[in-house]
């Protein structure tokens, strides 16, 4: 079996199996039916990995807020969602991130303060052989790298990262959350990956501060 027919079987066993009337449930028809009813239902099933993708973003405070927006504003626009495009997941999440946007700046700010003092900590530290000390000072350094690599992405690329990291959409759910197509996904998804590859490989400068 090629790659590609792995990845088809396997999309195929996670894809939602029809419920007693034949549709697709992670394609429900938003404007066709009770919108109470069919959003109780979403909020049931995805409230709760919303939350956890939001308050990574923005704060476990900001998320519950900006979870209950989502769903509100959801209800509003459930006639523009279109259930023959894309699963309602992607849908909802594309709302959500453009609610998160608002919080930009101090999603940034919160990045590079990250980055700020994790650096001023490995500058504070003793020089010491002891291993555990050598564990904490590295795990320090990678966790500064991470904090400015993410920082220093863009809008987009951060969007696409986190959408498949942190919320653990496909590219083609992802592709429908952020309006672009799949393919421009991967791309941008391939590329920031190797960008944090690089910034993350260990440095010879890195290799002669343990050797000190």
């Amino acid at each position: 079996m090629t790659q590609i027919e792995e990845r088809e079987a396997e999309q195929a066993q996670r894809a939602p199996n029809p419920d007693k009337t034949g549709r697709d449930p992670s394609r429900p028809d938003l404007s066709g039916e009770d919108p109470n009813a069919a959003f109780a239902r979403l909020f049931d099933e995805h409230a709760r990995p919303l939350r956890g993708y939001l308050a990574g973003r923005v704060g476990v405070h900001a998320a519950d807020d900006l979870v209950a927006e989502t769903f509100l504003v959801a209800m509003r626009r459930r006639t523009a969602y279109d259930p023959s495009q894309a699963p309602i997941r992607g849908w909802l999440y594309g709302i959500a991130t453009n609610l998160a946007r608002t919080h930009l700046r101090q999603e940034i700010r919160g990045y590079r303060a990250t980055a700020r003092a994790h650096s001023l900590h490995e500058a504070g530290t003793t020089q010491a052989h002891d291993g555990l000390v050598a564990e904490r000072v590295d795990a320090q350094r990678h966790t500064r790298r991470l904090a400015d690599a993410l920082a220093g992405l863009s809008e987009p690329d951060r969007e696409v990262l986190l959408l498949t990291s942190w919320a653990g959409l496909e590219p083609v759910e992802v592709a429908a959350a952020l309006g672009v197509p799949a393919s421009t996904v991967r791309s941008r998804l391939h590329r920031v990956r190797q960008r944090l590859q690089a910034l993350l490989v260990e440095t010879p400068h890195d290799q002669e501060d343990r050797d000190v």
